[in-house]
C-alpha cells in the first residue's frame, strides 16, 4: 500500500512553504564535508523554511553513482536535522529527489520514504523521448511508493517539455501532493496550471521552482474558465535553488506575498520592483548569461562569501563558475543589500558549523 501524506504536512504545503532546494558541501578533495553539510541544513531551518528539497538538481544528482555513494549519507543527514529541529515530525516537509528509469527511481522512492521524508520530487530526466503512456505509467509506479511532487524541470538543466495533455493525466494519480513547476517558460507554467485548475484537484498544492519569476509566481492569481466556472489557482510557496541562499530574506519575501495574495490587495509598486531585482541576482548565481552552466557553483559561491562553503567544489572537476560570473555576484552584492541575509549568517554561522 503506498504511503500517504501526513495530514499536517499537506496542510502546510498548501498554506505555502519556502523549500530550499539544498546544496551538497564537499571538502577540497570532493568528499562530503560532514560539518558544513549540516551547518547549511541548520541554517535554511533557522532561517524560517519549512522544509528541505535534498538529492535534487541542487544537491547535484551524480551523489547516486555507486562510486561517489553519498545520496543516502546526505539523506541522512538531513533527516536527522530536520529531526531536531521538529521534534513531532509534523511541521517541516521532508522532500527527496527521486530520480532515474523507472527500477531505480522505485528503489529511491522506498529509500526516501525509510528514511522518514513525506514526498519525493520526481524528475523524468531519464525519460527524454518516451511516450506519454510510458511516463505516466512511470509515474504510477512510484506512486505506489510514496507521494508525489510533479517536476516540470527545464530543458537547459536536463529537463524535457510536457504538454498540457501530460499534466492533466498526471493530475489523475492519486497520490499527487503537489507540483514544482520549473520549465522557465510563462506558456508552459501556465499548461500545469491550467491542468489542475481543470481536474477539479484542489488538493495539490502548486510551488514555482521558476527562479527566474519567483514573486511573480506568488503574486499572481491564475484563473480559467472550468464547467462555466471561473476556477482560480495560486502557486502558493516555492521548491528553489534560488532559496539555498540568502534564505532569511526569502522567507520574509515569500510571507509578504502571501500576505498580499490572500488579502486579495492590488499588489504594491514595490514588490513588482523587488520582483526584478531578485530575477537580477538569480541572473547572476544561476548563470543566465551562460545557459546555467555555473548556477551550482554560483550558489556556492555566495554560501563561501559568507563562511559556510570552504570553496566551490563541485563532484564533477569541470564544473566551475564562468567566466565573469564572480564579477556578476560582485555586482548584485552591491546593488541589492536588502536582499542578503549575511548580517543573519555571521550571528549564527559558528553555532551552525559546531557540534
Amino acid at each position: 500500500m503506498a504511503a500517504q501524506i501526513k495530514p499536517r504536512i499537506h496542510q502546510a504545503l498548501h498554506r505555502g512553504l519556502v523549500v530550499p532546494a539544498c546544496p551538497l558541501a564537499l571538502n577540497a578533495r570532493r568528499e562530503l564535508d560532514e560539518r558544513r553539510q549540516r551547518a547549511l541544513f541548520r541554517y535554511y531551518l533557522a532561517a524560517g523554511a519549512g522544509g528541505l528539497a535534498v538529492g535534487v538538481h541542487t544537491t547535484q544528482f551524480a551523489i547516486r553513482e555507486p562510486k561517489i555513494g553519498l545520496f543516502r549519507p546526505v539523506l541522512e543527514l538531513a533527516a536527522a536535522e530536520m529531526a531536531r529541529a521538529d521534534a513531532d515530525g509534523n511541521s517541516l516537509a521532508r522532500i527527496a529527489g527521486v530520480c532515474g528509469v523507472t527500477k531505480q527511481a522505485v528503489a529511491e522512492a522506498a529509500l526516501v520514504r525509510d528514511r522518514g521524508y513525506h514526498a519525493g520530487l520526481l524528475s523524468l530526466a531519464a525519460f527524454r523521448t518516451a511516450n506519454e503512456n510510458d511516463l505516466i505509467a512511470h509515474c504510477r509506479a512510484v506512486a505506489e511508493i510514496i507521494p508525489l511532487v510533479g517536476f516540470y524541470l527545464q530543458p537547459a538543466a536536463g529537463g524535457r517539455v510536457l504538454p498540457y495533455s501530460f499534466w492533466r493525466r498526471f493530475a489523475e494519480i492519486e497520490n499527487v501532493v503537489a507540483i514544482k513547476i520549473a520549465p522557465f517558460n510563462r506558456y508552459q507554467s501556465c499548461d500545469v496550471i491550467r491542468a489542475i485548475a481543470e481536474t477539479g484537484r484542489g488538493d495539490i498544492a502548486l510551488y514555482t521552482g521558476n527562479d527566474d519569476n519567483i514573486m511573480m509566481d506568488l503574486l499572481t492569481p491564475f484563473r480559467f474558465p472550468v464547467g462555466g466556472k471561473t476556477v482560480e489557482r495560486r502557486i502558493v510557496g516555492g521548491l528553489l535553488g534560488h532559496w539555498a541562499v540568502w534564505t532569511r530574506k526569502a522567507v520574509e519575501l515569500h510571507a509578504e506575498c502571501r500576505r498580499v495574495a490572500n488579502a486579495g490587495e492590488p499588489v504594491p509598486v514595490e514588490l513588482l520592483r523587488r520582483s526584478v531585482e531578485v530575477t537580477d541576482a538569480n541572473a547572476a548565481f544561476f548563470d543566465a548569461a551562460h545557459n546555467y552552466a555555473g548556477c551550482i557553483p554560483g550558489l556556492h559561491e555566495v554560501l563561501r562569501r559568507q563562511g559556510l562553503l570552504e570553496g566551490l567544489w563541485c563532484l564533477d572537476p569541470n564544473e566551475s563558475l564562468s567566466p565573469g560570473q564572480r564579477e556578476e555576484i560582485d555586482r548584485v552584492y552591491r546593488a541589492y543589500p536588502h536582499l542578503n541575509d549575511d548580517e543573519f549568517v555571521a550571528q549564527h554561522r559558528d553555532e551552525w558549523l559546531g557540534g
